[in-house]
């Protein structure tokens, strides 16, 4: 009973998780930005059990208008807290994060029985790295160390701050508190600006119109919206030779963005470099696939072909899946019929397949789902049923 409760929490943390960054996309492109998804799965509820992918540590969302980077964290109460491991770095609750990075709050709520059934709220609001830093520095947090096994025997941090309870108007601003009026009632509301003996500081003024979840006073600056300075293809192809694995991960991918001469000619040179990391080669590969360049997916097919690991392999996979394109469904469509990759490989490639939503795609889905193995069966039927549904 008990490892059914811990696939059920863990199914349902992946939700919450993706459901909250697909609200923060959305919030950016209404913002007027141009985000895509960095982290790989970031927005998914597809879950890799056979192989683990170890991915290179970076945000959820890159904005490719102004480069700057989104670490979305979805709360199921809304409060500025990170947890935090005292023994491993890598698990450090700014791992892989700088200070230009912006931290994205979303609230999300039950809405059904099942592990996926939540829904984020509309508010989503943003908070700096930096200020994040900079009062962790200060003592301006409460940190609770951990207590057992059940969170992994992480620390929590959190930054105090007051949340509306529902929409309503600002009344006064004391000293001590913040008074608002609740719009269901006119009841006032009131909200003290000292949290754990940390003072925090009103994000409002007196007369404003605040909505539920709405973070109006905080230990850190948190905004609906921000300033950001426009950028071109040649931030990334600089950063494409930057000494930061994520800075050149990130600018390989958005490079597909910038169809030229000078891009093509900087994905060429991160494919061929011998001592770059393959998940950065890969997305450089994407790339260029995307413009129709054979040496993409040539590429890709190596690394179907003549890599030793399997995560990578799979992930070749995952990356062709967003490839829209005949060759690319080409290419799964071989992996998927052929033998000599194994059943999680080929199952991947029926997934992918499915991710293509083109007629080849689904003929070969059709011819697969007569093979023996039930891991691609069920990948395939899945796949079919989706179709079907929707």
């Amino acid at each position: 009973m008990a490892s059914f409760k811990s696939d059920d929490s863990f199914l349902e943390k992946i939700s919450i998780g993706a459901i909250g960054t697909k609200q923060v996309y959305k919030n950016l492109i209404d913002l007027g930005h141009q985000p895509i998804e960095l982290e790989r799965g970031s927005m998914s509820y597809k879950i890799w059990k056979k192989i683990k992918i170890k991915r290179i540590r970076v945000p959820d969302i890159l904005l490719v208008d102004c480069g700057v980077r989104i670490e979305s964290r979805a709360k199921t109460k809304l409060e500025i807290s990170m947890s935090h491991s005292e023994s491993d770095p890598t698990r450090g609750w700014d791992y892989g994060l700088k200070d230009s990075d912006l931290v994205a709050l979303v609230v999300c709520s039950k809405e059904g029985e099942e592990p996926i059934d939540w829904k984020a709220d509309e508010v989503v609001q943003y908070v700096s790295v930096k200020a994040l830093r900079e009062a962790a520095q200060n003592g301006s947090v409460d940190y609770v160390k951990p207590k057992g096994a059940e969170e992994g025997f992480e620390a929590r941090i959190t930054w105090p701050s007051a949340v509306a309870s529902s929409d309503g108007t600002v009344i006064q601003i004391k000293d001590d508190r913040i008074q608002f009026s609740r719009a269901s009632d006119n009841r006032t509301i009131s909200l003290s600006l000292k949290k754990k003996g940390i003072e925090i500081t009103p994000l409002v003024l007196a007369g404003e119109k605040i909505k539920q979840n709405q973070i109006i006073a905080s230990s850190v600056p948190v905004q609906q919206d921000f300033t950001s300075i426009p950028v071109d293809e040649s931030h990334f192809i600089l950063n494409l030779n930057s000494t930061d694995l994520s800075d050149r991960y990130a600018a390989s991918k958005a490079l597909s963005f910038f169809k030229s001469k000078n891009s093509e000619k900087a994905l060429l040179e991160r494919i061929a470099d011998a001592n770059e990391h393959i998940y950065v080669k890969l997305e450089a590969a994407a790339s260029l696939a995307r413009f129709g360049k054979n040496d993409g997916y040539t590429f890709i097919e190596e690394c179907l072909l003549k890599n030793d690991y399997a995560q990578n392999v799979l992930e070749s996979v995952i990356v062709l899946a967003e490839i829209k394109s005949d060759k690319a469904c080409q290419i799964l469509a071989t992996v998927l019929q052929d033998e000599k990759y194994g059943p999680e490989i080929r199952a991947g490639a029926a997934w992918a397949l499915g991710e293509q939503n083109s007629k080849d795609s689904l003929s070969a889905l059709v011819k697969s789902f007569n093979n023996v193995n039930e891991l691609i069966k069920i990948e395939a039927a899945s796949v079919k049923n989706y179709k079907k549904t929707n």
